[in-house]
């Protein structure tokens, strides 16, 4: 992935209507009873958290409680974190690693934003990085009328009123900014995800406005792992990125005013904030995208090979050991884990001791290879080797 920074270009702030009630002045109550009110056909919400996890959950209420017929916007900006798709692997879809260096030695990589935070969606779609620079929209309406294309149009609209005419709608639905007499020329600034159910449809996206953490984004999403995974999950597509360059108020305002365009003034405006996260009905589901059985435990099948195999042939990184090592694994727990060459207790390399073992809950693999039987100089290398590809210091249980 390209990624390059696009300052502020002749772009001017444009007021937002104010959204009224606030939560943060009303009865939490006030926001689930209008939500779910069958009179309230068009509702408007932005969210002033920052906490990912809030706004995918506040967002799934929407689009579970709402009334059938009703379209809902929502706009929405979280602090750093890389979202990825309910079907997608995070050990080969994301650098955990990299995450690790942020959380505990920023300063060796020279990042400055804090630490990144790791979400799985409940909608498919590949992973993105969100941050300050990022406002997010979703749209939920009825199924008859659900078409990909409709409100990524709708951004591109209010990208053109504010100066910003080179945006289109490309094939894969994704929004992109042509620049002429550029060597790219095409860049992605906004992608999209999806949820159907059998009464509501969800269309959501990231726009990139004025991101400060464009040089960082490739290497986060780069996994030393990629290499070694075969899974049955859903791939990212990368492509080259940059900033929109306006303000994120702007973007909100103008995003607000096509959608009053397209269907009308709401019944509801409201504002959300942090306190929505004391209602059972919002932590039921915050609580849930938080626990790492989400997180990891819900990833599809998958096997790590260090080498080619029938149905995984790519060549691999070079070694500094000969041993075949691979395992498989459902949900983030081993299946099945041999390594043909090492001195075992075993003569085929069975490691039948390391079925069931939860991924994510190892905190050394060279503790656990040794414990299965592989001779302690071996465990070192190999389980030293595992423990950096598969991110093992950011993924391991937290005391």
């Amino acid at each position: 992935m390209m990624l390059l920074k696009r300052p502020l270009q002749n772009s001017t702030p444009r007021s937002i209507p104010r959204l009224i009630p606030s939560l943060s002045t009303i009865p939490r109550r006030q926001f689930t009873d209008a939500a779910s009110h069958s009179s309230n056909k068009i509702q408007v919400y932005t969210s002033k958290s920052r906490d990912p996890f809030l706004n995918l959950s506040v967002e799934h209420y929407l689009l579970q409680k709402t009334p059938p017929e009703s379209t809902i916007l929502f706009l929405y900006t979280n602090d750093p974190c890389i979202v990825f798709g309910r079907n997608q692997n995070p050990w080969m879809e994301v650098n955990l690693p990299r995450l690790d260096k942020f959380r505990n030695d920023p300063a060796s990589v020279g990042w400055t934003g804090g630490p990144v935070q790791l979400v799985r969606r409940r909608s498919g779609g590949g992973a993105v990085f969100h941050d300050e620079g990022n406002v997010n929209f979703s749209v939920i309406c009825p199924p008859a009328v659900f078409d990909r294309n409709k409100h990524a149009e709708m951004v591109v609209r209010a990208l053109s009123s504010l100066g910003k005419p080179n945006t289109r709608v490309n094939e894969r639905h994704d929004i992109v900014m042509d620049i002429p007499n550029d060597p790219i020329g095409t860049y992605k600034i906004s992608g999209s995800a999806y949820k159907l159910t059998r009464l509501r449809s969800l269309h959501h996206g990231t726009c990139l406005l004025r991101s400060p953490n464009l040089k960082n984004i490739s290497g986060m999403l780069r996994s030393p792992a990629e290499p070694f995974i075969k899974t049955r999950g859903v791939d990212s597509v990368r492509s080259p990125v940059r900033n929109v360059g306006i303000e994120n108020a702007a973007f909100e305002g103008a995003v607000l005013e096509e959608f009053a365009r397209m269907h009308g003034d709401a019944q509801v405006r409201e504002e959300i904030s942090d306190k929505v996260r004391e209602l059972d009905v919002i932590r039921k589901g915050y609580d849930e995208l938080q626990s790492r059985d989400w997180i990891y435990g819900q990833t599809p099948r998958f096997t790590f090979s260090s080498y080619p195999y029938a149905e995984d042939p790519r060549e691999r990184p070079q070694l500094d050991f000969d041993t075949k090592l691979r395992f498989d694994a459902r949900h983030g727990v081993v299946e099945k884990f041999t390594a043909q060459g090492a001195s075992s207790a075993t003569e085929q390399g069975d490691l039948s001791a390391l079925a069931s073992s939860s991924i994510y809950d190892v905190s050394s693999w060279t503790a656990q290879l040794s414990q299965a039987g592989i001779s302690d100089g071996e465990a070192v290398k190999f389980g030293s080797w595992m423990d950096n590809v598969l991110g093992v210091d950011f993924t391991k249980p937290t005391q």
